[in-house]
Protein backbone atom coordinates (compact mmCIF):
# COMPACT_ATOMS: atom_id res chain seq x y z
CA UNK A 1 0.00 0.00 0.00
CA UNK A 2 1.58 3.84 -0.71
CA UNK A 3 2.65 5.74 2.11
CA UNK A 4 0.06 8.07 1.33
CA UNK A 5 -2.83 5.73 1.57
CA UNK A 6 -1.22 4.54 4.95
CA UNK A 7 -1.14 8.10 6.48
CA UNK A 8 -4.40 9.12 5.22
CA UNK A 9 -5.76 5.79 6.99
CA UNK A 10 -3.59 6.61 9.82
CA UNK A 11 -5.45 9.93 10.38
CA UNK A 12 -8.57 8.57 9.26
CA UNK A 13 -8.30 6.27 12.78
CA UNK A 14 -7.08 8.93 14.88
CA UNK A 15 -10.15 11.34 14.17
CA UNK A 16 -12.66 7.72 14.78
CA UNK A 17 -11.09 6.82 18.06
CA UNK A 18 -11.45 10.25 19.37
CA UNK A 19 -14.61 10.98 18.12
CA UNK A 20 -15.52 7.98 19.97
CA UNK A 21 -13.27 8.49 22.71
CA UNK A 22 -15.40 11.64 22.87
CA UNK A 23 -18.89 10.15 22.45
CA UNK A 24 -18.59 7.72 24.59
CA UNK A 25 -17.71 10.57 27.48
CA UNK A 26 -20.67 12.46 26.52
CA UNK A 27 -22.96 9.55 27.37
CA UNK A 28 -21.38 8.62 30.70
CA UNK A 29 -21.61 12.59 31.92
CA UNK A 30 -25.88 12.30 30.78
CA UNK A 31 -26.22 9.40 32.55
CA UNK A 32 -24.50 10.94 35.55
CA UNK A 33 -27.25 13.99 34.90
CA UNK A 34 -30.29 11.71 34.85
CA UNK A 35 -29.07 9.33 37.64
CA UNK A 36 -28.05 12.22 39.93
CA UNK A 37 -31.18 12.34 42.61
CA UNK A 38 -31.73 15.60 44.71
CA UNK A 39 -29.89 14.84 48.07
CA UNK A 40 -30.38 16.44 51.00
CA UNK A 41 -27.35 18.55 50.62
CA UNK A 42 -29.16 21.09 47.99
CA UNK A 43 -25.40 22.72 47.47
CA UNK A 44 -23.49 19.80 47.18
CA UNK A 45 -25.81 18.20 44.72
CA UNK A 46 -26.14 21.71 42.78
CA UNK A 47 -22.30 22.10 42.28
CA UNK A 48 -21.75 18.23 41.34
CA UNK A 49 -24.79 19.08 38.49
CA UNK A 50 -22.48 22.23 37.67
CA UNK A 51 -19.52 20.41 37.69
CA UNK A 52 -20.97 17.91 35.05
CA UNK A 53 -22.52 20.51 32.86
CA UNK A 54 -19.38 21.97 32.25
CA UNK A 55 -17.62 18.96 31.54
CA UNK A 56 -20.49 18.35 28.72
CA UNK A 57 -19.72 21.58 27.49
CA UNK A 58 -15.80 21.23 26.90
CA UNK A 59 -16.63 17.76 24.90
CA UNK A 60 -19.25 19.44 23.22
CA UNK A 61 -16.54 21.80 22.05
CA UNK A 62 -14.39 19.29 21.43
CA UNK A 63 -16.79 16.66 19.27
CA UNK A 64 -17.17 20.05 17.03
CA UNK A 65 -13.48 19.92 16.37
CA UNK A 66 -13.33 16.04 15.86
CA UNK A 67 -16.15 16.68 13.77
CA UNK A 68 -14.13 19.45 11.61
CA UNK A 69 -11.14 17.27 11.31
CA UNK A 70 -13.57 14.36 9.40
CA UNK A 71 -14.53 16.98 7.14
CA UNK A 72 -11.20 18.16 6.54
CA UNK A 73 -10.06 14.55 5.83
CA UNK A 74 -12.77 13.91 3.65
CA UNK A 75 -11.87 16.66 1.21
CA UNK A 76 -8.38 15.31 1.33
CA UNK A 77 -6.79 14.10 -2.39
CA UNK A 78 -4.36 11.37 -1.85
CA UNK A 79 -4.05 10.82 -5.40
CA UNK A 80 -3.68 14.12 -6.78
CA UNK A 81 -0.43 15.59 -7.97
CA UNK A 82 0.53 19.34 -6.61
CA UNK A 83 3.48 21.43 -7.25
CA UNK A 84 3.23 23.28 -4.29
CA UNK A 85 1.80 21.92 -1.00
CA UNK A 86 -1.61 21.28 -0.50
CA UNK A 87 -3.63 19.24 2.17
CA UNK A 88 -2.92 15.57 1.47
CA UNK A 89 1.00 16.53 0.53
CA UNK A 90 3.61 14.42 1.88
CA UNK A 91 6.24 17.19 2.44
CA UNK A 92 10.37 15.44 3.32
CA UNK A 93 12.13 18.43 4.26
CA UNK A 94 15.44 18.79 5.47
CA UNK A 95 14.63 18.58 9.01
CA UNK A 96 11.44 16.01 9.13
CA UNK A 97 8.82 14.57 7.11
CA UNK A 98 5.31 15.70 7.00
CA UNK A 99 1.82 14.89 5.86
CA UNK A 100 -0.51 18.22 5.87
CA UNK A 101 -3.84 16.75 7.06
CA UNK A 102 -5.08 17.19 10.35
CA UNK A 103 -2.88 17.10 13.56
CA UNK A 104 -2.98 13.44 14.48
CA UNK A 105 0.68 12.93 15.57
CA UNK A 106 3.74 10.73 14.71
CA UNK A 107 3.12 7.95 11.90
CA UNK A 108 6.05 4.90 12.49
CA UNK A 109 7.85 3.86 9.40
CA UNK A 110 11.17 1.78 9.09
CA UNK A 111 12.96 4.86 7.85
CA UNK A 112 11.79 8.30 9.61
CA UNK A 113 9.09 8.98 11.60
CA UNK A 114 6.30 11.20 9.37
CA UNK A 115 4.24 13.91 11.59
CA UNK A 116 0.97 14.13 10.77
CA UNK A 117 -0.26 17.81 10.78
CA UNK A 118 -2.75 20.28 10.30
CA UNK A 119 -2.54 23.28 7.89
CA UNK A 120 -3.02 25.49 11.17
CA UNK A 121 0.02 24.44 13.01
CA UNK A 122 3.08 26.78 12.80
CA UNK A 123 4.94 24.17 10.50
CA UNK A 124 1.86 23.64 8.34
CA UNK A 125 1.08 27.53 8.01
CA UNK A 126 4.96 27.73 6.75
CA UNK A 127 4.40 25.01 4.69
CA UNK A 128 1.57 25.49 2.48
CA UNK A 129 2.02 26.53 -0.71
CA UNK A 130 5.45 26.34 -1.09
CA UNK A 131 7.29 24.86 -3.23
CA UNK A 132 10.67 21.71 -3.88
CA UNK A 133 13.14 23.81 -3.01
CA UNK A 134 11.94 26.48 -0.73
CA UNK A 135 13.62 27.28 2.85
CA UNK A 136 11.51 28.22 5.53
CA UNK A 137 12.73 29.29 9.18
CA UNK A 138 11.03 27.80 11.77
CA UNK A 139 12.16 28.05 15.77
CA UNK A 140 15.54 29.40 14.03
CA UNK A 141 16.53 26.50 11.63
CA UNK A 142 16.51 26.83 8.02
CA UNK A 143 14.47 23.72 6.85
CA UNK A 144 14.87 23.08 3.09
CA UNK A 145 11.81 21.90 0.78
CA UNK A 146 13.41 18.53 -0.68
CA UNK A 147 10.05 16.70 -2.17
CA UNK A 148 6.18 16.98 -2.13
CA UNK A 149 4.50 13.67 -2.91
Amino acid sequence: MPIKENLYQFCEQFVKERLTRIQQNIEQIQESLSSETKSSAGDKHETGRAMLQLEREKLGQQLQEVEKMAVILSRISITSKARTIVLGSWVKTSKSDYFLAVSAGEFKTEDQPIFCISRGTPIGQLLLGKSIGDVVSFNGDKIRITKIE
